[in-house]
């Protein structure tokens, strides 16, 4: 017998996950809040740069749990059934549906509290959401 692999050929249900697991292992989707914001950051930031979503989370320099040195590197590999991911996801496919509100006043950029990375030393944040300080 032959088995043949069959390959979804919607690419953006891919890009969902992706997306999904970079907000869920940024958040730790502690709350809604802090989920439907890191999304709306993403989609502001996308609409910015003229550019897709998937292209936003793959920057290292803004998403530092992409750094296998992060403490929050291991959150990427979650277990898809996990209730928390699975939220991640349904907000994830609101926002590239463009069903997600603006949850974080238009900021194009965030870094987590306990962090300060050098481009935010000249900002001021318009947002702190659950422990995330959102930008313009």
């Amino acid at each position: 017998m032959h088995l043949v692999l069959i390959k979804n050929p919607d690419e953006t249900k891919s890009d969902i996950y992706k997306i999904a697991r970079v907000i869920y292992a940024q958040t730790g989707a502690v709350s809604l809040r802090a989920v439907e914001a890191l999304a709306s950051m993403i989609a502001n930031n996308a609409r910015a740069n003229h550019c897709a979503c998937i292209d936003v989370v793959s920057d290292a320099n803004l998403f530092s749990v992409l750094n296998p040195a992060s403490s929050n590197h291991e959150r990427m590999y979650v277990d898809a059934s996990d209730s928390r991911l699975q939220m991640c996801v349904r907000t994830v496919t609101r926002m590239m549906h463009g069903l997600l509100p603006d949850a974080c006043y238009g900021a194009t950029l965030f870094h987590m509290a306990d962090d300060l990375p050098d481009w935010a030393m000249a900002r001021g944040y318009i947002a702190d959401i659950d422990g995330m300080l959102f930008y313009l």
